[in-house]
């Protein structure tokens, strides 16, 4: 408000406001929810990710607990309580100790040669050029491709009449039909061979980027104290690049007592049920043969109790080792 004065100008009046304006009380009272405001605000931003989890996880968790606990046929459905029945004929199915003793095998020996694999190449495009961008994004294309595509490109090229053969024939293996599917070992490490040519440049990747957060001047001082190349790899960059490799071994073993795609399609369990993974024998137990899911789902809840047990096996090892 203005009020004249006597010369003639005017003097600004405070204005009037309510009493909540300045009362102290009123603020006191707003302070709490603006407190509880935030407070509730990292439940809202988890509440995404929480709603996922729980429909997509832990509601299939629980239906495949219901299911393993009960006689469930896939076309007869819901038959009633038989536990646990269904966990005593998952552990004493025919091929039930072969697929888990055939993935452990697979895993150790895809996990060794596919971080080796990627290592090597990590390390040859680790310094910045032309060049070595180029074999990046060479090494990196195969991840591109799925790997049931990848499986079907290589059952082709593992035909007996296919590009393979024909390769082995003229340095004097077979007679230009060999089959390299065709026996356990053969089937085994061709099948090792899709997933590295699929999967090296993923973890190629990480370990390039856990190359690349090396300081410079480590090496630097390595190279003062005359350190080699194999001593600076192997007591310079192995050492600071173990949390890297320790990610891609998770990485590996996981998807590797997971697989399935990969011998579904170029094997489909042959030849005479030696490369039957222990996912792939869920699928024979609920859609093939038996068709029973009670089973089916008792072997999953196993699965996923050693997968939990395996990875918090090895996220315990890396956390004593960083300690």
């Amino acid at each position: 408000m203005t009020a004249p004065v006597e010369d003639g100008r005017t003097a600004v009046q405070p204005s009037i406001r309510g009493p909540a304006a300045s009362d102290p009380a009123a603020k006191r009272r707003r302070a709490p929810r603006r407190r509880i405001s935030h407070r509730n605000q990292g439940w809202i931003y988890a509440a995404p990710t929480a709603l996922f989890v729980a429909v997509f996880f832990i509601v299939p968790v629980l239906l495949v607990l219901q299911m393993s606990l009960s006689d469930w046929s896939l076309f007869a459905g819901n038959r009633g309580f038989n536990a646990p029945e269904n966990y005593v004929d998952a552990v004493g199915t025919r091929l039930f100790w072969p697929a888990v003793g055939f993935t452990v095998k697979y895993t150790v020996i895809t996990t060794v040669i596919l971080i080796a694999v990627a290592l090597g190449m990590a390390l040859l495009v680790q310094e910045a050029s032309r060049w070595n961008s180029l074999l990046r994004t060479a090494f990196l294309v195969p991840s591109a491709l799925g790997l049931a595509a990848a499986s079907l490109l290589f059952y082709a090229l593992y035909a007996p009449s296919g590009p393979f053969a024909g390769l082995l024939a003229l340095v004097g293996f077979g007679n230009g039909s060999v089959s390299l599917l065709g026996t356990p070992n053969s089937a085994l490490w061709s099948t090792v061979a899709v997933i590295v040519w699929r999967f090296a440049g993923f973890y190629m990747l990480l370990l390039l980027v856990g190359l690349q957060g090396i300081p410079a001047d480590v090496y630097e001082a390595a190279r003062v104290d005359g350190a080699g190349r194999w001593q600076t790899f192997r007591h310079v960059t192995l050492p600071l690049l173990k949390s890297s490799l320790a990610l891609c071994t998770i990485l590996c073993i996981t998807g590797s007592l997971l697989a399935f795609e990969q011998f579904y399609i170029l094997t489909r369990g042959g030849p005479d049920n030696t490369t039957v993974t222990i996912v792939q024998l869920i699928y024979n137990v609920a859609f093939q043969g038996r068709n029973d899911l009670g089973v089916a789902a008792a072997l999953s809840l196993v699965v996923l109790l050693g997968l939990i047990i395996i990875n918090a096996s090895q996220l315990t090892a890396l956390r004593d080792k960083e300690r």
